[in-house]
């Protein structure tokens, strides 16, 4: 088994408390005294730094939010002067005004470092050639994984998003042996592969897909592992984190949050602690970040956390897979349904291709959902009943699943939109 830093990533349970109190208390005096977002935010709460000695005490903090940030837009945030800044990422602004994260020089350092740990975790590390397809830029995807890539002596192969038959044809004459890119991104791969008679499996050195940026059910993996013949990691990382940061393990069995510089909180709908591996929306403190510290910030991602040593030895905390984002939820006559619950189900029908799209719509005072669904050539020349039976036996899945009905419908391969990013899987018509 190989770690990148044996000594950190084994910590004892109380080496690990003792030192997340430790960046706690730090973390808390300096947003006080250099933040004015935060001592605000402190006062109105009436919580001082004094009141921090202990972990349990993080919970007379206050939450932080996205809204925060898009409030206090471009810099409002930050706890360093200009001088200290030696990058920015931003967000698209796709949902109105955009975030801004700076990052000082330790910062860097900081996700690099985190990187080169869930990289190795992967058994990623010198002689490799890692695939970068994510989108460079503003995004933190690319230049986060190419930087982790390089720390840990592979070679990085810096493609970027899209440009499908490019990745192709340099994943095969370059020797790739691992991509970085979303899920959805990733079963598309396979199906131009395909088209371009190219068995990814047997004709190219691919052994690991780093896939992330979207959720994804364990039945995707399955699918891409079993289709394209690899093995896929799910990696976890938010632009106001750093970008990509924590990755699964060979033991494929929970992401590995590095606990020496993120404080990993599960809550309820209330705000309170949930038990251990109960679900909860996700919240971190970031321990060690300098331009940007966020002190509880909520993700907005639906998941639960264990403390217990993983079968590869590692003691940090793993976030379980994110059953899906809060944001994500769709409510349907009262039900609250997640794409990944659909995928979950599709993804398990061998009829059924690898993409799908929701349409939620209203006839009258009615939610209706409809479920658009890819299925392979062989199965839409199948004669009309036989069709029908598969409608009928797709949407009686999805309603034992999610307890509303949905309106199935079959689409030929390739009719549905592709993104080398991340991929929409619902459009919600009553919001127009």
């Amino acid at each position: 088994m190989e770690y990148w830093n044996p000594k950190v990533e084994r910590l004892s349970a109380e080496e690990l408390k003792q030192l997340q109190e430790r960046k706690l208390r730090r973390l808390v005096e300096n947003a006080h005294q250099y933040s004015s977002f935060y001592k605000k935010r402190f006062a109105a709460a009436g919580v001082s730094p004094h009141d921090i000695r202990s972990l349990e005490d993080i919970q007379q903090l206050p939450f932080t939010h996205k809204t925060d940030l898009r409030d206090t837009y471009p810099t409002g945030m930050f706890s360093v002067p200009q001088s200290q800044i030696v990058r920015f990422h931003v967000s698209s602004g796709t949902t109105g005004v955009p975030t801004v994260v700076g990052y000082s020089a330790n910062d860097i350092d900081v996700w690099t470092t985190c990187l080169a740990r869930s990289l190795t975790a992967c058994g990623l590390g010198r002689g490799d050639v890692v695939q970068v397809a994510y989108a460079y830029g503003l995004f933190t995807g690319g230049l986060g994984l190419h930087y982790g890539v390089e720390e840990i002596g592979a070679a990085v192969l810096p493609v970027g998003a899209g440009t499908t038959t490019r990745q192709i044809n340099l994943m095969k004459d370059l020797g790739t042996t691992a991509i970085a890119c979303t899920p959805s991104y990733m079963l598309h791969i396979g199906e131009v592969a395909e088209s371009m008679n190219i068995d990814i499996a047997s004709q190219t050195r691919l052994r690991a897909g780093i896939l992330g940026a979207e959720p994804w059910s364990l039945e995707s993996r399955t699918r891409i592992e079993q289709n394209l013949g690899i093995k896929a990691y799910d990696i976890y990382g938010t632009s106001e984190m750093s970008g990509p940061l924590f990755t699964e393990c060979s033991a494929q069995n929970g992401i590995h949050a590095w606990a020496d510089h993120f404080l990993i909180e599960i809550v309820d709908d209330y705000g309170g602690p949930v038990e251990e591996g109960e679900k909860g929306e996700l919240v971190v403190t970031t321990l060690s970040k300098e331009a940007l510290p966020l002190i509880r910030y909520k993700m907005g991602d639906i998941t639960s956390l264990v403390w217990e040593e993983c079968e590869c030895g590692r003691t940090h905390p793993r976030i379980m897979r994110i059953q899906g984002r809060v944001d994500d939820m769709i409510v349907v006559r009262g039900v609250n349904v997640f794409p990944s619950q659909i995928e979950s189900v599709l993804m398990q029908i061998p009829e059924v291709g690898d993409h799908f799209q929701i349409v939620v719509d209203r006839a009258g005072p009615m939610d209706v959902m409809a479920v658009k669904i890819e299925v392979t050539e062989s199965t839409l020349s199948d004669r009309v009943g036989a069709l029908m039976q598969l409608e009928e036996r797709v949407a009686k899945q999805l309603r034992d699943v999610l307890m509303v009905n949905a309106k199935v419908e079959l689409v030929e391969r390739g009719t549905l939109p592709r993104s080398s990013g991340k991929s929409q899987k619902v459009i919600d018509l009553r919001q127009i």
